[in-house]
């Protein structure tokens, strides 16, 4: 990624910067491996980046939304998502957010337990319309990534236990306003191996002949998101596989000819076009360390503290990179969880250098606070 560095010495940081570029070439990917599949749909996971420029970007290709809040349901219909194309996920749905839903007519509820069935039937059943709803249903797949992104095993909040399906269904079916259009899956993030996907494909496959031999057959099937990017060398893979990883369903999922195939992908859309850009506030020589002081700290990129991970560390001021030192990236707030990596190599750094945190555009901006009292990041676009 090439930065305007002269224009970025005007910007107070931290600020996030988006290269539209950049995004413009991974969702026209994205666009051809699901225009390669006619019964594929994707769902764009408005959690990862709800900046309201990113959205209407995406929107504007023709992607459908998925959301997690209310919040995010207002946010995708102001994006210019049409709301036959949104789906609404989330294990706490309130009153008001699915009252927001119906009223607004989304595609579907992705609905997590049986008290939340019978509370969308009773809302709908008061506003005279019929819910669509696809049950979310754990697998129980270990997706190998960390503890706290990993959401289809069993013990997870999320979800229906899988051998409690065709219960779940024959209560839906005592429910008049819903309408069950299918099931739905999501089984972690930050997946760079196949072998999860495969096992999910081989699930379905298994449950698909379960609830033929039931006579229930769906017309739909989600299957989530969680296809990872490469934080460690950004640069080299900016755009994800999308037509290998959709091509992997089509080999492995037995879709039946009347079925459609949802994905909801996220952070694989947004992450590698923006980047949290900071400033050197001071060079701290400990007994055995150097520390690197930077503005930018966990209430603008809160995945090191909250995820313990590590985002590609760029000091774009220096002239010099053979000249080099070791660092603890860290940043003024007052925990001591405030860190963004330990031992980083990076050219010489003084007071006032630039330094960027790559593949920052997912989870980054949006997650966001104001904690110690601070500001909020500004967002900087490339074609500014």
């Amino acid at each position: 990624m090439n930065f305007p560095i002269s224009r970025f010495e005007s910007i107070e940081t931290p600020f996030y910067f988006y290269d539209l570029s950049l995004l413009q070439q991974t969702l026209n990917e994205l666009k051809k491996a699901e225009e390669a599949h006619p019964r594929f749909h994707v769902h764009y996971a408005i959690k990862a980046n709800a900046n309201p420029r990113i959205l209407q970007l995406i929107a504007a290709k023709g992607f459908g939304a998925d959301c997690v809040s209310g919040g995010e349901v207002q946010a995708a219909l102001n994006a210019g998502f049409p709301a036959d194309k949104i789906v609404f996920a989330g294990v706490g749905k309130s009153d008001k957010e699915i009252s927001l839903s119906l009223k607004a007519g989304i595609s579907c509820f992705n609905v997590e337990s049986t008290p939340e069935l019978e509370v969308i039937n009773t809302i709908a059943a008061s506003l005279g319309v019929t819910a669509r709803v696809a049950l979310r249903v754990n697998p129980n797949i270990d997706a190998h990534t960390h503890a706290k992104i990993t959401t289809g095993l069993n013990e997870n909040k999320f979800g229906i236990p899988a051998e409690d399906l065709v219960k779940v269904i024959a209560f839906v079916k005592t429910l008049k306003n819903l309408e069950l259009v299918g099931v739905h899956y999501h089984i972690g993030s930050q997946i760079t191996e196949p072998e999860p996907f495969r096992h999910l494909c081989e699930h379905i496959n298994e449950w698909q002949e379960k609830l033929r031999a039931e006579g229930i057959s769906l017309p739909g099937i989600n299957v989530g998101g969680g296809l990872g990017i490469d934080y460690v060398a950004p640069d080299a893979n900016p755009i994800p596989p999308f037509a290998d990883h959709l091509d992997l369903f089509a080999r492995h999922l037995n879709l039946r000819e009347d079925q459609e195939l949802h994905f909801e992908l996220g952070r694989s859309v947004v992450a590698q076009c923006g980047s949290l850009i900071s400033r050197v506030l001071y060079v701290k020589e400990g007994h055995t360390k150097k520390f690197l002081i930077v503005d930018a700290g966990f209430t603008d990129l809160i995945r090191p503290a909250l995820y313990d991970a590590h985002h590609f560390t760029q000091n774009i001021s220096a002239t010099d990179q053979t000249a080099t030192a070791t660092y603890d990236v860290v940043g003024p707030i007052c925990e001591s969880s405030d860190v963004f990596s330990e031992n980083e190599h990076l050219p010489l750094s003084h007071r006032g250098d630039l330094i960027a945190f790559r593949s920052a555009g997912a989870y980054g901006e949006v997650m966001a606070s104001t904690y110690n009292c601070r500001t909020l990041p500004a967002a900087v676009f490339s074609e500014e």
